[in-house]
């Protein structure tokens, strides 16, 4: 079976579909039977990153699904991320051999800077200071970052590259410095953060946004009580009665009709299709307008003790 996605082209001519599966906090035992689900539903397109912890896992499903005749490697679009340990250039390329040698692939359809800024290098991807923060490493610069992975996919172990959670001033200069530029810059966004100034802007370079989070992340390890949340509101709610929809297939729309990518997260089969069927009806221009409307700078992914980096992103407006 195969859902009928678009795709996304990128400036070089390479496309990617609007629409595929996030496997943040997918736990290794569920993920493999979720991206197998997903792949039988039609999905693909599945985001990964290596700190995810469950490459190997995600790995496997592929693997099983081309061994199966459901799919062709040249069928999936498959991400993954450099995460903040590996900035030092001579890591980057060591970095994507390994996450290629987890997924048990050759080559890797799109490849993302995860964070612009470094933590410090070494076997633990979460380095703490004796206080418990993370103990970053400003010595690194996202530059030179860069020309690692201008290398890596010159050597063709990725198809594209790109970029994740950078703020407009950090593309600005990244642009100004680079040879190639990033076809997408991966950031969180939702009704809540509906990111508006920095799609537009990245729009005007000719940057595709792909939007993580969509459905507001309810099940974040750091979520509280008493925090807002997006698949409860009332004003959603509404919206979805009129569409004869779920919230979901509402956000993920709205995401879709803005001309963002979009990755859900789930291993629930059931909502892995649900949050798939999404293609047979579109949001008016004034129900995209609304939902823009809610926006309350709501960021739900901020990365927190690392507000003391150089190349922190979030200290500007976009």
């Amino acid at each position: 079976m195969a859902l009928n996605v678009p795709n996304v082209k990128f400036y070089n001519g390479n496309e990617i579909p609007i629409f595929g599966l996030g496997t943040w906090k997918s736990q290794p035992g569920e993920v493999t039977k979720a991206v197998k689900d997903a792949i039988d539903i039609g999905y693909r397109h599945i985001d990964c990153a290596h700190v995810y912890a469950n490459e190997k896992e995600v790995g496997e499903a592929i693997k099983a699904k081309i061994a199966e005749g459901v799919v062709k490697r040249e069928d999936l679009f498959i991400t993954s991320k450099l995460w903040n340990t590996y900035h030092k250039p001579e890591l980057v390329e060591p970095m994507i051999k390994k996450t290629l040698e987890d997924l048990g692939l050759d080559y890797l359809d799109l490849y993302l800077i995860h964070w612009p800024f470094a933590y410090k290098d070494g076997s633990d991807n979460f380095p703490k200071t004796p206080e418990g923060l993370p103990l970053l490493d400003d010595s690194v610069d996202y530059l030179d970052t860069w020309k690692a992975m201008e290398a890596v996919f010159a050597k063709k172990l990725t198809k594209n590259i790109g970029v994740s959670n950078f703020n407009s001033e950090q593309i600005d200069r990244l642009l100004k410095n680079s040879t190639i530029k990033p076809v997408t810059n991966q950031i969180e966004c939702h009704p809540y953060l509906n990111q508006k100034k920095l799609s537009d802007y990245c729009k005007e370079k000719g940057i595709v946004i792909t939007a993580y989070s969509p459905l507001g992340s309810p099940d974040r390890p750091w979520a509280k009580p008493d925090d807002p949340k997006l698949m409860d509101d009332k004003k959603l709610q509404e919206l979805a009665k009129k569409y004869k929809k779920s919230v979901a297939q509402v956000l993920i729309r709205y995401q879709i009709d803005r001309g963002h990518v979009v990755i859900p997260k789930s291993v629930t089969k059931t909502r892995i299709a649900e949050n798939s069927e999404v293609f047979d009806f579109k949001l008016t221009a004034d129900d995209i307008a609304y939902i823009d409307s809610f926006d309350c700078n709501g960021r739900i992914c901020p990365m927190f003790g690392t507000e003391v980096s150089k190349h922190y992103p979030f200290n500007i407006p976009f």
